[in-house]
């Protein structure tokens, strides 16, 4: 059976998450990159309800980051990851999650963990 990759890149979530009473007081951006390998039969039916409807995805993703207040982001990340894997009939889940308003004592672009789940 045939797969294809449906991606998210670049989801733009403000969420409560962090180490630091200010980060989780004041919130912040988070951004997510989502990865599921799913049936590839959309491909040849062009029918949505063959897919993963990317909608759906997002209100997931959503739902998980206003849920509640995660410390760390691969607390976040591995609970986006199942939630997904539960929620829609696909195969494997990949969920990074990047900060990239982290603040560090230098320089850094962002932050980011990746947390993958297999049926």
């Amino acid at each position: 059976m045939s797969r294809v990759a449906i991606e998210l890149k670049g989801l733009e979530l403000h969420g409560h998450h962090g180490v630091t009473e200010e980060e989780r007081r004041d919130g912040q951006r988070f951004l997510y990159d989502v990865e599921l390998l799913a049936d590839a039969r959309a491909a040849e039916t062009d029918d949505l309800d063959d897919t993963v409807d990317y909608r759906e995805v997002v209100a997931a993703m959503r739902e998980v980051s206003d849920a509640r207040a995660f410390t760390l982001l691969e607390a976040l990340a591995a609970a986006c990851a199942e939630t997904l894997l539960a929620r829609f009939p696909v195969e494997r889940v990949r969920v990074r999650v990047r900060k990239p308003d982290v603040r560090l004592d230098a320089p850094v672009e962002h932050s980011a963990v990746t947390v993958e789940r297999h049926r």
